[in-house]
């Protein structure tokens, strides 16, 4: 213990965050293997791995970065059908599910960065309540363009269409993937728990490290303050492009994930509630803090079911806890967050309505 208490704070941070998700894994996996956990809790491990990643994904933008995106889960599903799309598109050529899987996963990435590279240029630009304005009518843009894409595949390859399946043109030997607002269908799940934990740790290192380097300094240098940061040089754009092209490629590899545990999958499921409920995870975690968002992403996502036997009463049960959980941790910062959230849904009264009224 003396010797843990002389490491320095980075050194310390990182076994924590390891440590924890190493000892989840070698208790969790022996009892999902021998069958002595029930099926409901075995079939929400790959999803809390999925929001884990989510949450240290985010908060490299809000915590680190110190910029209110709630359009995270749009990330998650650009990665997500880009994922479904690769592994069926592969399913002929690639017979081993766990290549496939890695494949749909590194797709996923690329090319929820790519859309991430895209939306950053001109967002990260604006501040405050304008970034999160955008930030959130991107989740909402992409969310509706997937409703309306159909894409299909046979012998001559990938079809697409904004209209119909009919109109995908597709051969006797022909699939269709995506249905619109029915989202993609016929998925093989191929995703695992011990997939689940090597994509945290791969998450961990990439954030842990990058928060510990010349840029991740950089970063939170922009942060604090960005006037002090800029007059001795640091390029604020090119530095909080980084991040947020890094937090999204993280997002849209959980989203591949989660999409190939499941059999079919919506746009639905990655809507605003979804980019608010990560956030939440990564405010009761505390803002900046990796170890506080694996904490609060694992239990607040298995809290609702954990409630489940008192029926109606377990989500207002789950309110309650939240309400104490924040009341607990009263952070500056995330003190900061909730009121801009707050902004952006309060209509201000012009000069004239308060005179009216008086």
């Amino acid at each position: 213990m003396k010797k843990i208490r002389e490491l320095n704070s980075f050194t310390r941070t990182n076994i924590a965050c390891y440590g924890i998700v190493i000892l989840a894994f070698v208790v969790l996996y022996p009892l999902q293997s021998a069958g002595l956990i029930s099926h409901s809790i075995s079939g929400q491990l790959v999803p809390i791995c999925t929001y884990v990643v989510m949450a240290i994904s985010l908060n490299l933008t809000v915590g680190f970065l110190g910029e209110l995106s709630l359009g995270h889960a749009g990330f998650m599903s650009v990665g997500a059908f880009t994922g479904v799309i690769t592994a069926i598109s592969l399913a002929a050529a690639v017979p081993s599910p766990a290549i496939r899987l890695v494949i749909a996963i590194i797709v996923g990435g690329l090319f929820a960065g790519v859309a991430g590279l895209i939306i950053g240029i001109p967002v990260l630009r604006l501040k405050g309540d304008y970034l999160a304005i955008v930030t959130l009518a991107f989740g909402e843009i992409i969310k509706n363009i997937i409703n309306c894409l159909y894409v299909g595949i046979d012998e001559s390859g990938l079809h697409f269409s904004m209209k119909s399946d009919a109109a995908l043109g597709l051969s006797d030997m022909g699939r269709v993937i995506m249905k619109g607002p029915q989202g993609a269908v016929g998925i093989t799940k191929t995703a695992t728990f011990l997939s689940g934990i090597l994509l945290i740790l791969f998450a961990l290192f990439i954030v842990l490290n990058l928060v510990n380097s010349k840029t991740g300094r950089a970063v939170t240098a922009i942060r604090d303050n960005r006037i002090a940061a800029e007059s001795v040089g640091i390029g604020i754009t090119r530095y909080k492009l980084t991040a947020f092209i890094i937090s999204a490629m993280l997002a849209g590899m959980a989203g591949a994930l989660y999409a190939q545990n499941l059999s079919a999958v919506a746009a639905t499921k990655f809507d605003f509630n979804t980019s608010i409920l990560i956030l939440v995870f990564v405010v009761l975690g505390g803002m900046g803090n990796i170890f506080g968002s694996i904490i609060a992403a694992s239990l607040l996502y298995m809290l609702p079911e954990l409630l489940r036997g008192l029926a109606d009463y377990r989500m207002l049960i789950y309110a309650v806890i939240l309400i104490f959980v924040m009341i607990a941790t009263n952070g500056t910062r995330s003190k900061l967050i909730i009121a801009k959230i707050k902004s952006l849904f309060r209509f201000k009264k012009s000069p004239g309505e308060g005179a009216a009224n008086i």
